[in-house]
């Protein structure tokens, strides 16, 4: 099960620091793939989750690619960044990356190897802990990658 750092964040929300791309590499070099919110503003690539904040490059993504999942947060990021394992939506139960996994915010559904599940705090962690032994999805998106690894 392929375990994601949601926003660089390992032991818990630390919104401060999230997305800023020291912190994603932290996560990466800690051995997690991160979801990152990605924005493209007059040509220029942003990470962000309300707004852009930190301004990055082609090529910051490029070299980390395969450790990256780009939330696609505006049309413009949508249009041109759907190459990388990507996805875009809002208050979607669901929706598909651009690699073919489901990432499946409806935890009522059932979870398989095609699935990916957001399970973002404490409380939900351990609600889910026993299905995902039984369902396993293909990948968790969490603030608490850690506790995965225990």
């Amino acid at each position: 099960m392929k375990i994601i750092s949601h926003r660089g964040n390992i032991r818990g929300c630390v919104p401060e620091r999230e997305n800023a791309p020291s912190y994603i590499d932290c996560a990466i070099g800690n051995g997690y793939d991160v979801e990152i919110d990605v924005w493209s503003v007059q040509g220029d690539l942003w990470l962000g989750h309300d707004e852009p904040q930190y301004k990055v490059t082609w090529n910051w993504i490029f070299q980390r690619q395969d450790n990256l999942w780009l939330h696609l947060k505006n049309a413009a990021a949508a249009k041109t960044l759907n190459v990388f394992q990507s996805f875009c939506h809002t208050e979607d139960p669901y929706c598909y990356t651009s690699k073919g996994k489901i990432w499946l915010h409806d935890l009522n559904q059932t979870f398989d190897d095609k699935t990916i599940i957001p399970l973002l705090d404490m409380e939900t962690m351990h609600k889910f802990k026993d299905r995902i032994k039984e369902e396993t999805p293909y990948g968790i998106c969490t603030d608490y990658p850690c506790m995965l690894n225990d």
